[in-house]
């Protein structure tokens, strides 16, 4: 990376401009994703974490996270982790099938996705996530079982699961414009969906988000916190940030933030958020998760015509089992999984 050293120091330059940001609150989780560290070295964490501790007030028992690529995760790359404060690897799978990997055009291979996991165990990096990915052209539900069970049979404690979309301007959209592939339709698509719960959840795997599954107790601190409304701060080109009130982002561009953090104004994009989209997140991320919606907390943030509002919209689900409720909490049932995007666009305003 041409300008590895120069990032470092505009994020650790970011980290104290953003000090303010988390309002003296204690930080629970840390998380180090997108591409950025598989550039990294050891040395280069050492100084963000040591700007992350001098400006931040860290709890001893944050989750700190960082996500790699299975190609990145050698003996060697993580014996150099050991003295970093990492306490939890994600690791970007998507298949343990060589066909679907290279479809989605990527670098390494099922072996190497399997020794990546063997290799993190064996240098004591046992909480571990996986990302794996479904509904890829001519997928079928044998070669998706496939991967699950692989999954299952590593023991991976938290597992990630999201359904190929065709982003713009990336290859596959290309192939898929081209006709060279053709996406899958939407009845394979809920079999696929219909196994990974099956697999999962009879592996003793809890549903806590509809593309998260985890053992007990393994819950992804960092995106429960997402999901239930909390704080966070991002840093990094094209980083969001969110304080409850409003949203931030960072400049996409590399150069300009560095050059921003570097003068000391870095390049910000915000929104001030309103009540009807303080609600509609409320609603979107909270229904996810296997905790739901409380009507009291719904009534308590946003008022009576609000909850009133939400249950209305929600009785004719309520009523096909498609949403339940136990004391007066809203969540969405398995079968209503199925169909949660249009539920979630009935409740939102």
């Amino acid at each position: 990376m041409k300008y590895k050293s120069a990032y470092v120091q505009a994020v650790v330059c970011e980290l104290e401009l953003r000090k303010d940001y988390a309002g003296g609150e204690l930080i629970e989780t840390v998380y180090f994703g997108g591409g950025t560290p598989s550039l990294l070295q050891s040395a280069d964490f050492d100084v963000i974490f040591d700007a992350i501790r001098r400006y931040y007030d860290v709890s001893c028992e944050a989750e700190i996270t960082l996500e790699a690529n299975p190609d990145d995760i050698t003996p060697a790359y993580l014996c150099a982790l050991l003295s970093s404060p990492f306490n939890r690897i994600s690791v970007g799978v998507q298949s343990f099938d060589d066909e679907d990997l290279r479809q989605l055009n990527r670098r390494h291979s099922s072996r190497q996705a399997i020794d990546a996991i063997r290799h993190c165990r064996d240098k004591g990096f046992v909480n571990l996530s996986i990302d794996l990915m479904y509904g890829l052209p001519d997928q079928t539900e044998e070669r998706w079982e496939r991967s699950l069970y692989e999954a299952v049979r590593l023991d991976v404690p938290h597992l990630s699961a999201y359904h190929l979309t065709y982003e713009k301007g990336t290859p596959i959209h290309r192939q898929m414009q081209a006709g060279i592939i053709r996406p899958v339709d939407e009845e394979t698509s809920v079999r696929l969906f219909h196994t990974l719960i099956n697999v999962l959840t009879q592996a003793g795997y809890l549903h806590y988000e509809i593309s998260n599954f985890c053992k007990p107790d393994c819950f992804s601190r960092h995106n429960s916190a997402y999901w239930t409304g909390r704080k966070y701060i991002g840093i990094g080109p094209a980083a969001h940030s969110y304080d409850l009130h409003s949203r931030q982002w960072n400049v996409a561009s590399l150069a300009d933030y560095i050059n921003g953090c570097f003068h000391r104004t870095p390049v910000v994009e915000k929104e001030l958020l309103t009540m009807k989209e303080l609600y509609n997140e409320y609603v979107i991320t909270r229904l996810r998760t296997m905790w739901g919606i409380s009507r009291a907390d719904l009534h308590k943030t946003f008022g009576q015509e609000q909850a009133d509002y939400f249950i209305r919209r929600a009785d004719p689900y309520l009523r096909r089992k498609l949403l339940l409720e136990t004391d007066g909490v809203v969540r969405i049932s398995q079968k209503g999984m199925f169909v949660s995007d249009a539920i979630l666009r009935a409740l939102i305003l």
